[in-house]
């Protein structure tokens, strides 16, 4: 209640915030905003059949249900920002550009991105309607014509660049990133349909069930908050130097290395793996090959029914991305040629390559376990499912690591800002 009464006496703190909800409740209308000629209420009922679709609908905050302008969220900003990551890699020039470039050259990559997304917004959107029209939904969404495909998939890019847009504008307030602003939104506003599809569904001989799911959901809230603080401290010492008259260095410090540098990027990534396996089976669903034709449909089942080899596959994949994109964002030889430079070392080791060595096993170690968290947090909306027997208790494992992340993130940045106006005993 303390800090409540700081932020509200702190005049550009509070119009912050109130700026940011006043955009994410924009965002929100966006949401439902309806592209015309679709029979909603028809999706909705379809949606509540399909874990997987569900899943997607938690990423696009709800407008892939009511079939929106929005129904696509921030996915195809996401994916390019993850494009451009990787080629930031690969690519000599943007690499030099990102790390020499500085506020100039991250500006231009961020442009990149946008262009991007602009080019993979009708292309998600073409096939997530497809996919949808294959899997039953097209007595809800019928057949489109030429017109129709541009109208739709013109409304979904300009709904996608409008939440990219509005998604930075809340990251320059420094109250969090924004377009993790908007999934959280989404997910939260999802929160009291769930809620009252549980008081529908008991009955007095579910209060075990329901007992385990509150426990569940307490559970993996520990659970995340403790993997998403949790560190190993590589213990950093810094040489006595002397410079003129003057002793500079002699420090000892740490470098943090997160359980789970990641994030819920994984989990974004194995979605769209599993994805890809059922949309390419959909060209050859109506082949004439008798058994290429027959393989389609065993394949497109198999990835729609969220049963075992589905289960086991999206924990094998997340588990995988982990490392990879770990790999991607921390890099050991880069940053024990940081610290030799600056004239740090760790003790026992000498700087450089056997630093290097040190930090990128510490590191295969740790990102295991985080690696393991994020794969059993992934998969537990398919334990529920069997448990259960139900598909429309969406709010699972990935809604919450996202939330939790976010709350986290976001009172981190407001204290920091609190911290900023030197409030005495804070």
């Amino acid at each position: 209640m303390n800090k409540l009464s700081l932020i509200w006496k702190t005049k550009d703190l509070r119009n912050k915030i109130l700026i940011v909800l006043g955009l994410l409740f924009l965002t929100r209308v966006l949401a439902h905003v309806p592209i015309s000629g679709i029979d909603v209420s028809g999706l909705k009922n379809y949606f509540q059949q399909s874990q997987f679709f569900n899943l997607l609908d938690i990423f696009s905050g709800g407008g892939l249900t009511n079939f929106s302008v929005a129904m696509l969220g921030v996915g195809p900003y996401i994916t390019s920002s993850i494009i451009m990551q990787l080629l930031t890699i690969v690519i000599p020039s943007l690499a030099e550009m990102s790390k020499e470039g500085g506020e100039a050259g991250r500006a231009q990559i961020n442009q990149y991105t946008r262009y991007l997304t602009i080019a993979l917004a009708p292309l998600q959107g073409f096939g997530t309607i497809r996919l949808l029209q294959s899997q039953g939904g097209a007595a809800v969404l019928g057949a489109f014509t030429p017109f129709q495909w541009f109208t739709v998939l013109l409304s979904i890019t300009c709904g996608t660049m409008l939440l990219m847009w509005l998604g930075e504008i809340m990251s320059e307030f420094d109250i969090g990133n924004g377009v993790s602003l908007i999934i959280f939104a989404g997910i939260v506003a999802r929160i009291p349909a769930n809620f009252g599809f549980l008081a529908s569904w008991y009955d007095s001989s579910k209060l075990p069930i329901v007992l385990a799911f509150i426990a569940m959901i307490l559970i993996v809230i520990a659970g995340v908050v403790l993997v998403t603080e949790a560190q190993r401290n590589i213990p950093i010492a810094y040489a006595k130097r002397v410079r003129g008259n003057k002793l500079f260095g002699g420090v000892n410090t740490h470098l943090p290395l997160r359980l789970n540098q990641a994030g819920v990027i994984p989990i974004i990534f194995a979605i769209s793996v599993m994805l890809f396996p059922a949309m390419i089976a959909q060209f050859f669903i109506n082949a004439k090959s008798a058994v290429l034709a027959n393989l389609a449909s065993k394949t497109i089942a198999l990835f729609q029914s969220q049963g075992l080899f589905y289960g086991v596959s999206y924990f094998i994949l997340v588990m995988a991305f982990t490392y990879f994109y770990t790999a991607v964002v921390f890099n050991p030889q880069e940053i024990a040629e940081n610290v030799q430079k600056n004239g740090g070392f760790v003790p026992g080791l000498r700087p450089g390559g056997q630093t290097a060595d040190f930090l990128s096993m510490v590191l295969n170690r740790i990102t295991l376990a985080g690696a393991f968290f994020l794969a059993v947090i992934a998969i537990l909306p398919l334990i529920l499912q069997s448990y259960t027997g139900t598909t429309s208790l969406t709010f699972g494992g990935t809604s919450l690591l996202i939330v939790v992340s976010v709350v986290i993130e976001v009172i981190k940045k407001v204290e920091a800002q609190l911290t900023m106006h030197d409030y005495e005993g804070f």
